[in-house]
């Protein structure tokens, strides 16, 4: 096994846990949103404090696990065309799709991210209710999270192609499932 092959394995280790861990959000919120519904309608009670950890927790699933989901070849694509070409033009596309499309959105958003990351963090910055969530500026970082654990699918998702188009590995023999 190449160099290569192993950071990409450790790449696709690292977004398949997050992936997992990071799902029970899904359930999560659900389960806050009963909580908060249920509060509100029956016993007349409302939380702030509950309602922003929704909005954490949304952000939090989306964000994050957006590695997983290209891991996993969830994303929007044009399948109708995608499908149907050969493993060798399927490789081509991957690759220069996270060259010229994934990777300069990944480095923008962070690029443009992080001074406002930065500028949270300065102040510490909390919820504009006193009884909200204080921890704004955390959940403000998750965007650079986000780019760095897309980008760094995308460089899993080029090591696969390359094997490919090299013809180092079949593509049935390939552990990725981008093609």
């Amino acid at each position: 096994m190449t160099t290569l092959t192993r950071i990409a394995r450790l790449i696709d280790a690292l977004n398949e846990r997050t992936g997992r861990v990071f799902s029970w959000l899904a359930l999560a919120m659900v389960l806050v949103q009963f909580v908060v519904v249920l509060q509100r309608y029956v016993f007349g009670i409302g939380s702030i404090w509950a309602q922003e950890s929704i909005v954490y927790m949304h952000g939090l699933l989306f964000m994050v696990v957006a590695g997983y989901t290209l891991l996993h070849n969830a994303h929007v694509r044009v399948d109708v065309f995608y499908r149907a070409m050969p493993p060798a033009t399927k490789g081509w596309v991957d690759l220069l799709g996270t060259l010229f499309l994934l990777w300069p959105v990944c480095f923008l958003i962070f690029y443009v991210s992080f001074p406002y990351v930065e500028a949270s963090w300065a102040v510490r910055e909390g919820s504009r209710e006193t009884s909200g969530i204080q921890g704004v500026y955390l959940l403000k970082s998750v965007i650079l999270i986000f780019a760095v654990l897309l980008a760094l699918q995308g460089l899993s998702t080029i090591i696969h192609a390359l094997r490919i188009l090299s013809g180092a590995v079949e593509p049935t023999q390939e552990a990725s499932p981008i093609l």
